[in-house]
């Protein structure tokens, strides 16, 4: 009986140094959680990542082909996606491995955290009397222009979504968000009192 009481011990024991020493998955960030998340639908060249990213996320998460890069860069050291054969023009294709589908789902299980709201617009509104005349006027004018273009473009990818026959529907709520947020800041500028930006 004590014979198996200390070999039993001893397995546990050793089952708890080797689980110790095993390499923990590294926490990745937003960006390269993003990335991943494309690499689920198969192998993409860091050109097809940033492509992808301006096409789906670009509009409300800014992403550049150095960070693309160096992301990529840092999870291939990490085991957490596979580099293939450089093809053409240089390109070479990434795979995500099963360490990074481990990683993405322990960055999901965090949740997005506590929005950070940075502005540059109402910051400027906020210190709008201290600023020069007519510098306002003139910077909520064009940031409704951009506003207004940005809600035409947001309205032509829904319309085109609307022919598909399969539409990712998180990325279909993301654009509504886009668009409810563009045209609410349209609404805010037109609606502000002639007294704000004199």
């Amino acid at each position: 009986m004590s014979t198996d009481a200390n070999t039993g011990g001893s397995a546990a024991s050793d089952a708890t140094v080797a689980s110790a020493r095993a390499p923990a998955s590294p926490q990745i960030n937003a960006t390269a959680a993003a990335l991943l998340r494309f690499l689920h639908d198969g192998p993409m060249t860091g050109w097809d990542l940033v492509s992808r990213a301006e096409q789906t996320i670009g509009p409300f998460w800014s992403l550049t082909k150095s960070q693309v890069y160096r992301e990529l860069a840092f999870m291939a050291e990490h085991g957490l996606v596979r580099p293939g054969e450089t093809g053409r023009r240089d390109a070479k294709p990434y795979t995500i491995t099963d360490a990074g589908r481990t990683a993405f789902a322990e960055w999901a299980s965090r949740g997005p955290g506590e929005g950070t709201i940075r502005l540059p617009l109402l910051l400027f509104v906020t210190l709008g009397r201290h600023l020069q005349p007519g510098l306002l006027s003139s910077v909520l004018a064009e940031q409704r222009a951009q506003q207004a273009a940005l809600l035409k473009q947001y309205l032509g990818l829904r319309h085109v979504l609307g022919e598909l026959d399969d539409v990712d529907p998180h990325l279909a709520a993301t654009l509504e968000y886009g668009i409810t947020v563009a045209r609410a800041t349209v609404r805010w500028i037109d609606r502000l009192p002639p007294e704000v930006g004199a």
